[in-house]
């Protein structure tokens, strides 16, 4: 008789914050979004119960909450990525309570409690982009797409002007408000630049299709033209819904055809055009600064 292999141990379940629960000063409602690396929370500030979103550091592959709510270290192992991991999100805090924008996320506050990080923002209505890809395609429009990318391009300007990339453009992190105006969410990525010689790449904070070549390796620095190659990848998946690409596999062998070559009867070809400089594998043939790519996507030709 064959002996059993012994079952894997169970996962550890992983708690959201209960509904009623008061944090600091703030009363959690309910859960909004999850991450790998963070919770996000509808919540309301005791003095005046104004809506707020809180943003938790909780690193699921890292860390558990025990019986009395705080996320600990799964072993010493752990340990030290988590703490850096914590730090991390700390920085990414500071660093957005410097920028005011109106189509960037606005971070007021951050605070310590339950053995973890807090970062509380303003709470805006709207879907993701993601969603309207799925549920409302035919409102993406040529002008609607534009005026994204313009919204969008101005909200980089901001974040390029204090320093920074944000290097994680996708349909995921942009929210659409009511009104028709993106809101660029989640920094978790961003990076300065240019970089110091020992700052460390991003490591999983990737997504294939819409990660520039130059989060693959040293090969090119990280720049605001970083920042182009996932507005680009972002508009392209509007256009074709399908996804890209992965930048490393178009530096083997490039499958990817210029959209100006292939949807031109389709679209106004200055745009298309923009977008085909954005996804330009050699950083250099990128837009190099906002002000060159706002008049790529405004061109008419």
């Amino acid at each position: 008789m064959k002996a059993r292999r012994p079952e894997p141990p169970p996962e550890r379940p992983f708690d959201h914050l209960p509904s009623g629960l008061v944090v600091d000063r703030y009363v959690i409602e309910r859960p909004l979004a999850d991450g790998g690396f963070s919770a996000v929370y509808l919540a309301r500030r005791l003095e005046d119960m104004t809506q707020v979103a809180i943003k938790e550091y909780l690193p699921r592959r890292l860390a558990y909450r025990d019986w009395n709510g705080a996320v600990v270290p799964n072993d010493e192992d752990c340990c030290s990525a988590f703490l850096r991991g914590r730090k991390l999100f700390v920085a990414e805090a500071q660093m957005l309570a410097t920028l005011k924008h109106p189509n960037i996320v606005e971070v007021n506050s951050f605070f310590h409690a339950n053995a973890t990080v807090y970062m509380v923002m303003s709470y805006d209505y709207g879907k993701l982009l993601s969603w309207h890809l799925k549920h409302r395609p035919r409102q993406l429009n040529t002008a609607f797409l534009r005026q994204l990318a313009l919204a969008l391009l101005s909200a980089l300007e901001c974040i390029h002007g204090h320093g920074f990339v944000h290097l994680d453009l996708k349909p995921e992190n942009i929210l659409i408000r009511p009104d028709g105006s993106p809101l660029l969410l989640d920094f978790g990525a961003a990076r300065p630049f240019p970089a110091a010689a020992d700052w460390r790449r991003p490591g999983k904070v990737r997504t294939p299709g819409f990660s520039p070549p130059e989060q693959y390796g040293n090969r090119w620095p990280l720049g605001p033209w970083s920042d182009f190659y996932g507005l680009g990848a972002t508009l392209r998946y509007c256009l074709e819904r399908r996804p890209l690409p992965e930048a490393s596999r178009r530096l083997e062998q490039d499958p990817l055809a210029p959209l100006a070559a292939t949807a031109a009867r389709q679209r106004p070809r200055p745009f298309l055009e923009a977008i085909d400089r954005c996804l330009a594998l050699e950083p250099g043939k990128r837009p190099q600064t906002a002000a060159e790519l706002r008049t790529l996507l405004t061109s008419e030709g």
